[in-house]
């Protein structure tokens, strides 16, 4: 028989050295890696809350079963035994007594039975990782591998399937050794059709049948289902014959009603052990073949009927048993029974559940008011019927607001439908989903006191958990007290503590109830009041429950019943808040009470929910940095290489993004939420390009490894890898009928393989040089490819032979695409130009310029009317495809812009770039970037005056602008500059403003009127840093040309040229008298000279990375310096001895000390040097005085207190007491300035 158990099982904890017993798994100690991974402890066939479902009665299943036992035992290559039937069928019975039977022998590795809407196991979270804990408990040799892999990474659950696989599953069985372990290991899987997303399923089933290519050990993998189709098609996917079918409804009928006789016969002697006035022949086989003829092959009516006869001590088994048995039509039947036709399939179970009900409902009437009870009840059983994941039945009354001992009470006289725990911490569940069908099913449920309308039901529910929220929510809900508390560092209990389940409930799921009870929104409608009261209170929660994915598509739900409803207001609002959470998404998700800081206070001024929650921003924050005015085209930002992105690609259906990057992986977004899916692990060296079959089934991605591997999209399963080229592969293409995978290489080849097979089928020759760029046409006849050799050449895709040769860049060609009507050819060269060409006769359509670098990528709209450039300069441009006019250019890069594609549907548009992001722009809106303070290209230096008042900044822009460090108004745009501006530095007395460039040149300025005082020439390289004496007579610059100038700064002569660094000389500092001189260079040395002399006094090897800036203690005894590996050192001058060693999680491009050498000011903020004296040795993390600006945070002593977006992230910062400035490499300047 099968009856579905829906538990759930919280907050275990294991201290000391104890052991605990969860099904078949065992946890050891504290430090076990094994209790980092997430375990759904209702999984196991033999967890606690299983111990009660039962298993085949003996004489029963029998062929079933000796099948499955031949299987399991013999020699057939087959690895998958699928047991297949519609419900009520019994197929978890049969699974469960499988699984005893096998963890009887010591064969069961592990097994996972699904259960839908069930927490933990309603999903294929915490699947790889539970079958790993279980594996680890049953195979003690495994245990140790399984360990390695999570403590080689602590992260690993929270990866896609297929990392979890291959690492917790897959290669700890292929390292066994055959000789020490069983020959064989079984896994069983229950009820998979009810695992939530048709992907996983997919994907759980690619990775099971790998079991077959395990070369030391055989793994058998047992699995039931409903016939869904999912599931068929997972297993149609499958490469060969490696599943065994048994369908459960082709079993003969006379053998499914034997079995069912035995059953009730069982049940039977049982009720007569417990009750001793049963005659010992009740009920005797005539009723025993009625009822088997009654049930109707259904193993869930004989269970039912079983557990409504034994009752609960009030009503004596004969008469129910009597109750049950009365037919169609009797007299003694309510009038609506007699009248009903018994045609349905389902006309016997129906009449049991309605029976059960009736009588619950006649128990707990004791004459009180009929109507009321018969509310309270429908209540109860609607929610239990309709709710997204069950309840303890305390935390449903505290939902719907009925007391708990009446919940109680309704749900202690249905236990012959519903599953009521001992223990009140569990939750109350259907034993079965017939039982819903039923209540939900006015034609079937014909007493229409205990129909439950859906529609009403999901009302219902909407508004308790609106009603909760709107008492339960507020600000810093787990009272963490620190804006920068991390949902890493909070514990699972106090979570739990402080949002009981109901809470937990209300939050993930009033939208969906909102949905399914079809209501209609309106302005300032308990939904709208509701939002504006506790919108950022409901993200906080979801971001600590680690659900925000989840809550971004319920605000997209939320938006799309709002636009079908009448309510402008609230869809305005509604809409601001999907851009509000998916722009934050990043810092909040990891910080969760940076929605009350970061979000609200990098969102534009006009947000509505900025506007609506702007006093919720942290009194510390004295002046806000300034914003765009309204959202712009910039949706989210996706983060997680570790290095640049060079290409990225949209699925067909559009919800899932592609990224490849040069730190050797391809990443897979949800296209939707911005989440990470997966990250496919494979290739040996940079990963150049991405892209996905029409049919969204494959993706190919191509390597400097010099290979192009195809990967299954959906589980993210490596199929094949495809060699032959002998260079670098920088471009992949499938043919539009997804038969032909095109590759271009450093080989100067193009190559075209089966897409199907990968066998190589034709090489393309022609081309001088490397190609960068392949792409068909939508017709798929062309192929065009891009090279350095200025070239772009179209192909007869059939046949390989050269059509065209188009000749008109002026540098390499990196982007070739065609128009969806394929009439049209886009090419972009490092000319900064891209051109348009007829692709039929080769003929220059047009050419657009407008880009001032190298244009590295071009794509069309799927409508066609729209071109989308990306470029080196960092900004992504759209244009009139049909005229070539400039449309919109896009700024928030702040690196070079690698790659763009657009969304299927053409409303989003995707860039990559060197900056290690994604960035997701919404492609319809018109809306551009507002110009904001700052450069248009990257901001490289920032310096505040002596007295604070003046900020100069320098950019790549070939511009030094002074600013009004109190207002942030532009005071001065200094032109002279033929080049980008590295380095600004202010004489002491702040009237005077030095500026160095990569023009060879130095410039000083009047800085109070911007007036040009003098250049400096005489360096033959970049200049990369300047320094000023302390009594601003002498100017000093560090240059690339390996030297150090010394000048008059009042009559820019050259005084000194210090030479005998190797390398470029990066950093300059005097000391405090200003007799000697420090200068850094990439030489890895650092060297001390005599101001007066020049000459070099000693000679420091110091960071193994770059080092950026160098200081003077006041006493001239310590040195400091700072580097790319993000520490700031202080060592001895005088022995070149290390002193200390500062992390600082930040790279400062300036140091001076404090006047009593305790301190280090920075370009970041103070560090505190350390409470040891300088003459000992000590490393430790750098103690930030009061503000210090980290990559990512604004942090206060060792405190994270705001999280920096991407679009502010400083590549370069400067601190003057309260106020911070930051240059973004987009040439974004902000200034913000705090309390403290």
């Amino acid at each position: 028989m099968e009856v579905r158990p829906r538990h759930r099982y919280k907050d275990i904890r294991i201290s000391g050295g104890a052991k605990a017993h969860l099904g078949d798994t065992y946890h050891l100690g504290l430090d076990d890696p094994l209790r980092r991974l997430p375990y759904a402890v209702e999984a196991p066939f033999n967890s606690y809350h299983r111990q009660h479902e039962p298993t085949c009665l003996p004489e029963t299943r029998v062929d079933v079963l000796r099948e499955i036992y031949d299987w399991a035992n013999g020699e057939d290559e087959r690895c998958i035994f699928w047991l297949s039937g519609m419900a009520v069928t019994g197929k978890s019975t049969i699974a469960r007594t499988f699984s005893r039977e096998y963890f009887e022998r010591g064969s069961i590795g592990a097994s996972f039975f699904f259960s839908r809407g069930d927490g933990d196991i309603s999903h294929a979270g915490k699947f790889v990782a539970s079958i790993a804990v279980q594996l680890a408990s049953s195979v003690p040799t495994l245990q140790r591998s399984i360990c390695d892999a999570v403590s080689k990474d602590n992260n690993i659950a929270t990866k896609g399937l297929r990392d979890q696989w291959n690492e917790l599953i897959f290669r700890p069985l292929s390292q066994l050794n055959a000789s020490s372990v069983p020959s064989s290991f079984i896994i069983v899987i229950d009820a998979l059709d009810e695992c939530e997303g048709e992907n996983d399923i997919r994907s759980i089933l690619q990775l099971l049948a790998e079991a077959h290519s395990l070369g030391t050990v055989r793994l058998r993998v047992f699995l039931t289902s409903r016939p869904e189709t999912p599931v068929r098609l997972g297993f149609r996917a499958m490469p060969g014959i490696i599943h065994h079918d048994l369908v459960l409804y082709h079993v003969p009928r006379t053998s499914v009603d034997h079995d069912i006789a035995t059953f009730f016969r069982a049940k039977f002697r049982e009720m007569r052990d417990e009750f001793e006035d049963l005659p010992a022949n009740w009920p005797g086989d005539d009723k025993v073949e009625r009822l088997v003829q009654r049930a109707d092959g259904v193993f869930i009516y004989a269970a039912t009927v079983c557990r409504f006869i034994k009752g609960d001590g009030q009503w004596l088994p004969q008469d129910l048993l009597d109750l049950v048995l009365l037919g169609a039509g009797s007299s003694q039947l309510p009038e609506w029974e007699r009248n009903v036709p018994s045609k349905s399939p389902t006309w016997e179970l129906d009449g049991i559940y309605t029976q059960i009900l009736q009588r619950s409902f006649d128990k707990i009437q004791g004459g009180r008011d009929k109507d009321r009870l018969s509310q309270t009840l429908k209540q109860v059983i609607g929610s239990l019927a309709i709710l997204a994941e069950p309840l303890p039945a305390a935390n449903l009354a505290n939902l719907l607001q009925i007391r708990p001992e009446v919940v109680n009470l309704r749900v202690w006289h249905l236990q012959s439908v519903l599953n009521v725990p001992q223990n009140p911490h569990h939750p109350v569940w259907l034993l079965h989903p017939s039982f819903r069908d039923f209540l939900l099913d006015e034609q079937r449920c014909h007493d229409q006191s205990f129909w439950v309308e859906e529609k009403q039901a999901h009302r219902t529910l909407m508004e308790s958990c609106i009603r909760l929220m709107s008492s339960s929510l507020k600000q810093d809900i787990c009272g963490v007290d620190g804006p920068g508390a991390l949902v890493t560092g909070i514990d699972n209990s106090r979570i739990a503590q402080c949002l009981p389940l109901e809470v937990q409930y209300a939050c993930l799921y009033w939208i969906q109830h909102l949905h399914k009870s079809g209501v209609q929104l309106c302005d300032n409608d308990q939904v709208h009041q509701f939002l504006k009261e506790h919108f950022l209170h409901w993200l906080e929660v979801l971001c600590w429950l680690g659900k925000l994915s989840k809550g971004i598509y319920a605000i997209t739900l939320l938006e799309s019943i709002a636009l079908t409803s009448d309510c402008p207001d609230l869809y305005a609002f509604i809409h601001d808040m999907k851009r509000f959470a998916l722009y934050s998404r990043v810092g909040i998700e990891h910080a969760p009470l940076q929605i009350y800081c970061s979000a609200l206070i990098f969102a534009p001024t006009m947000s509505i929910v900025k506007g609506w929650f702007e006093h919720q921003i942290p009194r510390w924050m004295q002046r806000l940095p300034e914003v765009e005015m309204h959202w712009n085209a910039l949706l989210q930002t996706l983060e997680g290489h570790s290095e640049s992105v060079n290409a990225v690609a949209f699925s067909l259906d559009g919800k899932m993004l592609a990224s490849a990057s040069y730190d050797k992986t391809v990443k897979l977004w949800d296209a939707g939420t911005g989440a990470a899916l997966q990250t496919l692990n494979g290739h040996s060296n940079l990963v150049m390009a991405v892209a996905f079959s029409l049919d969204g089934k494959l993706l190919a991605s191509a390597s400097m490894d010099k290979t192009v591997k195809l990967w299954d999209a959906n589980t993210g399963a490596a199929l094949r890898t495809l060699n032959g080229h002998s260079g670098t592969v920088n471009a992949v293409a499938f043919s539009p009928d997804d038969k032909v995978l095109a590759s271009s290489s450093d080989d100067k080849t193009v190559k075209l393989w089966d897409a199907g097979t990968g066998a190589a089928l034709r090489t393309l020759h022609g081309h001088l040089h490397r190609l960068n760029a392949v792409a068909f046409s939508p017709d798929g006849k062309l192929l065009a490819s891009a090279s350095h050799d200025m070239m772009v050449k179209l192909w007869d895709a059939r046949t390989g032979v050269v059509l065209q040769t188009l000749c008109g860049h002026r540098g390499w060609v990196n982007a070739v695409a065609f128009s969806p009507d394929g009439k049209v050819l886009a090419s972009s060269s490092d000319d900064k130009t891209v051109k348009l060409w007829d692709a039929s006769t080769g003929a220059v359509l047009q050419t657009l310029n407008g880009h001032s670098y190298s244009v590295m990528a071009v794509a069309f709209s799927p409508d066609g009317k729209v071109l989308v450039s990306a470029s080196i300069d960092r900004t992504v441009k759209l244009w009139a495809a049909r005229t070539g006019v400039a449309l919109q250019t896009l700024y928030g890069h702040s690196g070079w812009v690698m790659a763009v594609a657009f969304s299927p549907d053409g409303k989003v548009l995707a860039s990559s770039s060197g900056d290690k992001t994604v960035k997701l722009w919404d492609a319809g809106t018109g809306a551009a970037l507002q110009t904001l303070m700052g450069h248009w290209d990257a901001v490289k230096a920032l310096a505040f005056s002596p007295d604070g008042k003046l900020l100069a900044s320098a950019s790549r822009d070939e511009t030094v602008k002074l600013w009004d460090a109190s207002t942030g108004a532009l005071l001065q745009t200094l032109k002279g500059h033929s080049y980008r501006v590295k380095a600004v530095a202010f004489s002491p007395d702040g009237k005077v403003l030095a500026s160095s460039s990569d023009d060879k040149t130095v410039k000083l300025w009047d800085a109070g009127t911007g007036t040009a005082l003098q250049t400096l020439k005489g360096h033959w390289d970049a200049v990369k840093a300047l320094a000023f004496s302390p009594d601003g007579k002498v100017l000093a610059s560090a240059s690339a040309d390996k030297t150090v100038k010394l000048w008059d700064a009042s009559t820019g002569a050259v005084l000194q040229t210090l030479k005998g660094h190797s390398g470029a000389v990066t950093a300059v500092a005097f000391s405090l008298g200003g007799k000697l001189l420090v200068s850094a260079s990439r030489d890895e040395r650092v060297k001390v000279w005599s101001a007066d002399r020049g000459a070099a006094l000693q000679t420091l090897k110091v960071h193994p990375d770059r080092v950026r800036a160098v200081a003077f203690s006041p006493d001239g005894k310590v040195l400091a310096s700072s580097s790319d590996d993000k520490t700031v050192r202080l060592w001895d001058a005088r022995t070149g001895a290390v002193l200390q060693t500062l992390d600082v999680d930040a790279v400062c491009k300036s140091l001076s000390f404090s006047d009593d050498g305790t301190f280090l000011e920075s370009d970041r903020g103070m560090l505190l040097t350390s409470s040891h004296s300088l003459g000992e040795v000590y490393s430790g993390r750098g103690l930030s005085r009061d503000i210090f600006i980290k990559d990512q945070w604004v942090t206060r002593g060792m405190e994270d207190i705001l999280w920096l977006p991407s679009e502010v992230r400083p590549c370069c910062a400067a601190v003057y007491g309260s106020v911070v400035a930051l240059g973004n490499g987009s040439g974004r300047l902000s200034i913000l300035e705090f309390t403290f």
